[in-house]
């Protein structure tokens, strides 16, 4: 990748939000997520929250984890 190439990269992604997808390969999938252990209301409610947050799952879980242990618990 040349200079001209990242900078128009960087801007793209600096000034956009990229998608959360449900093509079934990311970590919100069933098949990966049922991997972790997840249940299907957890996993539903993962998908949902990316979908309407723009928000990966694991940004969505690290949030929770944060509220988590600011509270005390």
């Amino acid at each position: 990748m040349n200079e001209e190439e990242y900078d128009a990269l960087d801007e793209l992604l600096t000034k956009t939000t990229p998608k959360v997808g449900a093509n079934g390969t990311g970590f919100v999938s069933k098949r990966n997520a049922k991997l972790f252990g997840l249940d299907d209301l957890s996993i539903d409610y993962l998908y949902t929250k990316s979908l309407a947050t723009r928000k990966s799952p694991a940004e969505i879980i690290g949030g929770m984890v944060r509220e988590k242990i600011a509270v005390g618990d």
